[in-house]
């Protein structure tokens, strides 16, 4: 029972999706692999006839399909999320393949919505919708060809998650990016994380730290130590305290 919940509690999220067909596709995917929360994030035709006959038997899953206009909206109430990069950044961030992502995955949505969030077929996610991402995943395919259509990348992720939860036991993972199945307070969600961004660049310019018209990479490096934390609430809830006072003081 607790995997089959953790399977419902898994959001995929399609970016700027251009062509309908793919995400009929996706949702066809998600289906049978038993997963049923899909969100699109300002789709470029939708709804569409394409769509629909591309699902298969999974018209379920495309009208309960939430649409939002912004990133940021699909993550609402999102403890954990995962973006899909296919290429390595300026920055490097915590990247997973799909067997090590299903594990974090499976961790995590037994105690709150996952998100894993797929780009733009031509161009992926952008940098500062990659930095929203507490974890980055990437399939890997083979340097002779490696472009995969985003159909089959949301198959291969959903997969994985199907075999973890439905398998005996987890695999291993590589490194320790954060157990909370022992935790004791409920993990910072992707909004809360997001205000308090915004809160700690606006501190750091007021006592001048971060220069706006030269901010170089701070505020990505920050979000990067912040997201690899793991932060809880209570922990947030301090953080936003101290930026308060510093603020505060900063201004007498």
């Amino acid at each position: 029972m607790a995997n089959q919940t953790a399977l419902e509690n898994i959001r995929i999220v399609l970016v700027n999706t251009t062509h309908p067909g793919n995400i009929g596709a996706a949702a066809r995917a998600m289906k049978n692999m038993g997963l049923k929360k899909l969100y699109l994030v300002k789709p470029k035709i939708w709804p569409a006839e394409e769509a629909v006959w591309r699902s298969g038997h999974a018209l379920d899953v495309l009208d309960n399909a939430v649409v939002t206009e912004t990133l940021d909206e699909a993550l609402e109430d999102v403890g954990f999320v995962i973006g899909t990069s296919a290429r390595e950044r300026a920055i490097p961030w915590p990247l997973l393949n799909p067997r090590e992502t299903s594990v974090k995955v499976i961790e995590e949505a037994a105690h709150h919505d996952v998100a894993i969030v797929f780009g733009r077929e031509d161009r992926g996610l952008t940098n500062e919708e990659l930095q929203k991402c507490h974890l980055h995943l990437n399939i890997p395919t083979s340097d002779e060809y490696s472009s995969l259509n985003l159909a089959q990348a949301v198959q291969v992720v959903a997969y994985e998650c199907r075999m973890t939860a439905v398998g005996d036991g987890l695999p291993s993972m590589k490194e320790n990016t954060g157990d909370r199945r022992e935790w004791d307070v409920k993990a910072a969600n992707s909004a809360g994380m997001e205000h308090f961004y915004t809160h700690l660049e606006q501190v750091l310019i007021d006592i001048e730290f971060l220069d706006p018209k030269l901010p170089k990479q701070t505020m990505t490096r920050l979000r990067r130590l912040f997201n690899r934390q793991r932060l809880d609430e209570m922990e947030l809830a301090m953080l936003r305290g101290i930026l308060r006072n510093v603020d505060r003081l900063s201004k007498k």
